[in-house]
C-alpha cells in the first residue's frame, strides 16, 4: 500500500473513511474521537447512551477510550449489541462477560444493561428479546462503537438473517457458519462445534438509529469485507454496505484491513 493513503479520510456515500498507519493508533484515534462526542454530548444533556460491540477487532479501542481523560462516566448508560444464547450464567464466551473485563468494568458507568443476562433457557428467548429492545427504546441512543464481521455482518445480522427494514429491534438469529468460524479465528471458542448455533442481536435499524457510529475494524482477515462494504451494491448479501447510507458513520481502518480496497479503487491509492 502507498504511504498516501497512510493517514487519509475519504467518503463513500454518507460514510467517512479513515485508514490510520497500524492497529493500536487505529484504536487510539477512534477512541479519541468517541471520547470527544462523549466529553460534546455530556455538556449539553444530562445522559449518554452508548451501545459497545464485543469483539477482539475492539480492544485497542476500548482501552483507549477507558483511558480518556475528562469523561463523566457516571452519566453514560451501556448497552451491548449482541449476545449468544444458550451459553451458561458467568461464561467467559458471553459478550458481557468480554465487555465487563475490556471496559464496562473498568470505568464506573451510571447503568450498564447486559443483554441475556442469566439467560440459559432458549425458550425465554423471545421475551428477553422483546424486553432488551424496551430498555433500548426508552430514550434516543446517542453513540454505537460497531465493527464488520468477516462475512459483512453488523451485530449478529448475519448475510442470511440480515434485513434493513427489519420491523424488530432485537431478535434470536441463526448464526451462519462464516460467522461462527470467525468465533473460533478469534479465539474466542476452541473449536466450531463450541461455538452456539443462535444468538440474539439488535437488528440492522435498530442499530443504524443512532446519532454517531464509529465503526473499528482492523486486521487482513476483515479485509475483504471492508472492500465489499465499500463497492458494490448496498444490500443484504453485505449488511454493512448499509452503512454507505447511513449519516454519521466513520469507518476506521488499519493498512492491513484497508488492502483490497485499495487495491480494487474504492480507496485512494
Amino acid at each position: 500500500m502507498s504511504n498516501s493513503v497512510i493517514g487519509s479520510s475519504t467518503t463513500v456515500g454518507e460514510l467517512e473513511v479513515r485508514v490510520l498507519p497500524d492497529r493500536d493508533t487505529m484504536g487510539r484515534v477512534a477512541a479519541d474521537d468517541a471520547a470527544a462526542a462523549l466529553r460534546e454530548l455530556l455538556a449539553r444533556q444530562d445522559r449518554v447512551r452508548m451501545v459497545f460491540a464485543a469483539a477482539p477487532s475492539q480492544t485497542e479501542f476500548l482501552a483507549h477510550l477507558a483511558a480518556a481523560d475528562g469523561i463523566d462516566w457516571s452519566r453514560v448508560i451501556a448497552f451491548h449489541m449482541d449476545e449468544y444464547v444458550g451459553l451458561p450464567e458467568g461464561a467467559a464466551e458471553r459478550f458481557g462477560q468480554w465487555l465487563r473485563r475490556h471496559v464496562f468494568d473498568r470505568v464506573p458507568f451510571g447503568e450498564v444493561h447486559l443483554l441475556a443476562e442469566g439467560v440459559v433457557d432458549a425458550s425465554a428467548a423471545d421475551r428477553v428479546a422483546a424486553d432488551y429492545a424496551e430498555q433500548l427504546a426508552a430514550a434516543p441512543i446517542d453513540i454505537v462503537a460497531m465493527g464488520i464481521g468477516v462475512n459483512g455482518h453488523i451485530a449478529f445480522n448475519d448475510p442470511p438473517v440480515a434485513d434493513f427494514a427489519d420491523p424488530l429491534a432485537v431478535k434470536v438469529v441463526e448464526l451462519d457458519d462464516v460467522c461462527r468460524q470467525q468465533q473460533v479465528d478469534d479465539e474466542c471458542f476452541p473449536n466450531f462445534d463450541a461455538v452456539p448455533t443462535h444468538a440474539f442481536t439488535l437488528t440492522v435499524p435498530r442499530l443504524l438509529d443512532a446519532g454517531q457510529h464509529f465503526c473499528i475494524v482492523p486486521g487482513s482477515a476483515k479485509a475483504e469485507a471492508v472492500a465489499r462494504t465499500l463497492a458494490g451494491p448496498i444490500d443484504e448479501r453485505v449488511p454493512a454496505s448499509v452503512l454507505r447510507r447511513t449519516p454519521g458513520v466513520v469507518l476506521y481502518l488499519d493498512p492491513d484491513s484497508a488492502a483490497i480496497a485499495v487495491q480494487e479503487g474504492s480507496l485512494p491509492a
